[in-house]
């Protein structure tokens, strides 16, 4: 492993720290998280620098600096190993799922990791790798929230471009009447980015299922389409 890249980056992200960033990000999120409080920006740009560095090393050397950085906790950390597992994405193999599962697990303790981690790496995976939307099917039925929220976030991006629009029904199927707060945005989100290419499949699914589907899915489902769709949707 090479630990010299970890040290470097870790000593970037302490210099580029902001108290003010930190006490914001404290504020913001509503469970218990560990920031520097380095901005997103910087730590993108020292993702992209450091990932130079290491771009070369095989897929399994990088995924263990990408572990290590998770092990800290620190969510800028834990940003900049995500994005180091998306900069991969042409080496992804069926297996690696598993890799990012186990993640998720191990690891995912606030929104923001889950999402940094789906959006990207692990929606990049589906896409070519798409038999595994069964088994976003079985996140969707966890114990594990961020697992839920997961299952959603993950097709995001390709429900944004038209995918994959009755996989999407079929999880928000499963997630219908999660009583979490953000499982319950995680697949109102994913119905919104749905939304963009099929409004009246996505309307007719929110129709049908409102009055079983909570109002924070609900307001995230329809946020994109026409005032009057919204306010029939809305409506008691």
């Amino acid at each position: 492993m090479n630990f010299d890249v970890l040290f470097a980056v870790r000593e970037e992200l302490e210099q580029n720290a902001d108290e003010q960033v930190k006490q914001s990000a404290r504020r913001f999120f509503k469970d218990e998280a560990l920031f520097l409080g380095v901005r997103t920006s910087v730590a993108t740009k020292i993702a992209k620098k450091y990932f130079k560095v290491i771009r070369a090393e095989n897929k399994q050397d990088i995924f263990a600096l990408c572990e290590n950085l998770l092990q800290s906790d620190y969510g800028e950390e834990a940003f900049i190993a995500f994005l180091w597992a998306y900069f991969i994405r042409e080496r992804y193999q069926p297996e690696d799922f598993f890799v990012f599962q186990r993640w998720i697990s191990q690891y995912v303790n606030n929104w923001a990791k889950c999402d940094t981690l789906c959006n990207h790496a692990v929606g990049s995976f589906i896409e070519e790798y798409p038999s595994f939307i069964e088994n976003l099917k079985d996140w969707a039925r966890s114990e594990n929230r961020w697992l839920r929220r997961a299952s959603a976030v993950t097709l995001i991006l390709p429900a944004r471009r038209g995918r994959f629009l009755e996989e999407v029904f079929q999880i928000s199927d499963i997630l219908l009447k999660d009583e979490e707060d953000l499982v319950q945005k995680g697949y109102g989100w994913m119905l919104k980015e749905a939304s963009r290419a099929h409004q009246a499949e996505v309307f007719e699914y929110v129709m049908r299922n409102k009055k079983d589907m909570p109002r924070t899915a609900l307001r995230y489902a329809i946020e994109k389409m026409p005032a009057d769709m919204r306010k029939k949707a809305m409506a008691r």
